[in-house]
């Protein structure tokens, strides 16, 4: 982590039950929130040339958190152990996606992952559970649009390496649709320490963060990655093929040799928040070449007009077919429910 920032500038590493630990000065706080920074101002716009604002109402959120993992904040430290945010600086980026709802009348929110990342790092396991390919494109698709930079990551691979030591044909073949569209993909084990290396070097001088479903690995691969964690792990329920959820908030890690690893809870729901499916294909890197050649242009919806270019380009080999579907079912669906 930086050292060059004010003395009173930290950066918060993990919350739970309202707690915010902000890593300050080589040391982790325990901090309270304003009441302040929860309210929202509204103000009078009836005389734009006063000297001062006038407050017409406040709102309090009563479920938006202002503040996630990975902000930098603001502390009035109250003794060595504990203290409280003052002030949020304005976020470089997050990462976050639309809630689930409850019932029909509901509305979704945007739920803020992590602030202020360089890249995101989905992580997916070779086998127990099997891989969800659309989730992943759920998941890159959100990276694209917030403009950073993604890493898969496939863990467990021990799991399906013949006695050889090679990886199934249909995991490679997989893995390959994403390196032929700019995406590295990593495949490693915690078991074995196979791709662990090169992984540690993806990471380093990063605020990478991992998101994932329950199950896949990201809790033994972040206690192979940096030693002496300890953090609990979870098998996969032998029923149901699911994960237990051993994360049940996001931390940040931060790595001996520089940088941090987010470690977030699994989601089997990631809904895109803020993403105009007219937009959508613009973040399918294959796609994007393809978008406004059409015969329709942008109005093109691109599933059964004739001429369209995006449909063509399948045709060809040049896009995947199941990117292609991956993406037809986000612009119909708007978010996935992996039950």
């Amino acid at each position: 982590m930086s050292t060059d920032i004010p003395d009173d500038l930290g950066v918060v590493i993990k919350k739970t039950n309202g707690i915010y630990t902000v890593y300050l000065n080589g040391h982790n706080l325990d901090c309270t929130l304003a009441t302040r920074l929860r309210k929202e101002f509204v103000y009078e716009a009836d005389n734009p040339h006063a000297g001062r604002q006038v407050v017409k109402a406040v709102k309090t959120s009563s479920h938006v958190d202002p503040v996630a993992v990975g902000e930098r904040v603001q502390v009035r430290p109250a003794d060595g152990r504990s203290g409280m945010i003052v002030s949020i600086l304005p976020r470089r980026n997050r990462l976050a996606r639309r809630t689930a709802v409850p019932m029909p009348s509901a509305h979704p929110f945007e739920q803020v992952i992590a602030a202020n990342v360089d890249q995101v790092v989905p992580v997916f396991a070779a086998a127990q559970p099997p891989p969800k390919w659309n989730l992943l494109d759920r998941y890159l698709a959100s990276a694209e649009s917030l403009d950073l930079p993604a890493l898969v990551c496939i863990t467990k691979l021990d799991l399906v390496q013949d006695e050889g030591g090679q990886v199934e044909p249909e995991l490679q073949a997989a893995a390959g649709v994403y390196r032929k569209i700019g995406y590295p993909v990593l495949f490693t084990s915690a078991a074995s320490g196979e791709g662990l290396a090169e992984l540690r070097q993806a990471l380093q001088g990063q605020i990478s963060v991992l998101v994932g479903k329950s199950g896949v690995g990201k809790t033994s691969l972040l206690n192979a990655l940096q030693p002496g964690l300890g953090l609990r792990v979870s098998a996969v329920n032998p029923s149901t093929g699911k994960g237990k959820h051993t994360t049940s908030y996001a931390e940040m890690y931060l790595l001996d040799g520089g940088g941090g690893i987010i470690d977030t809870p699994g989601v089997r729901e990631f809904g895109l928040w803020d993403l105009d499916t007219e937009d959508l294909a613009a973040f399918f890197p294959e796609m994007r070449p393809y978008v406004g050649k059409c015969r329709f242009g942008l109005d093109c919806q691109h599933d059964e007009e004739p001429g369209c270019a995006i449909r063509k380009a399948v045709m060809a080999g040049q896009v995947s077919p199941h990117r292609y579907q991956s993406y037809m079912r986000l612009k119909a669906e708007g978010y996935f429910y992996d039950h």
